[in-house]
């Protein structure tokens, strides 16, 4: 998910780049789904259902721009389907504001009784 910070984490990035007092940061992050991609204001279809909830990452540390995840980010087994998932996008653990989004590489299809996992290492987010 390179460079694809949301309209709200750019402007916090500069308050903090620039000693401007951010309003907000984030103590922890979670990852959502989506079956309509959201973009930089936000928006996009996120999954619903079907024991769909965000799920928690472990970040690495980051180094040359980039950073991973540092274990398995393992969502809950689907009770109904999910959809085609398409996209997904980092919140802050409150759920208030996306941070980060960004296309799968690949599509996934989730059918009741399925469980999407991204493997360690496997979500990488860039600045450049």
């Amino acid at each position: 998910m390179a460079n694809n910070l949301t309209n709200y984490a750019e402007t916090e990035t500069l308050k903090w780049l620039l000693n401007l007092v951010p309003d907000y940061s984030p103590v922890d992050t979670e990852l959502a789904l989506y079956t309509s991609s959201p973009g930089e204001a936000g928006g996009g279809t996120e999954v619903n259902g079907g024991s769909y909830a965000r799920t928690a990452i472990t970040w690495g540390s980051p180094a040359s721009g980039a950073v991973s995840n540092a274990s398995d980010i393992t969502f809950p087994t689907a009770t109904g389907d999910w959809g085609t998932i398409v996209a997904a996008a980092i919140w802050d653990e409150e759920g208030d504001h996306m941070l980060w989004w960004g296309p799968l590489a690949v599509s996934k299809t989730i059918a009741t009784g399925e469980i999407f996992k991204v493997l360690t290492g496997n979500l990488t987010l860039t600045l450049d």
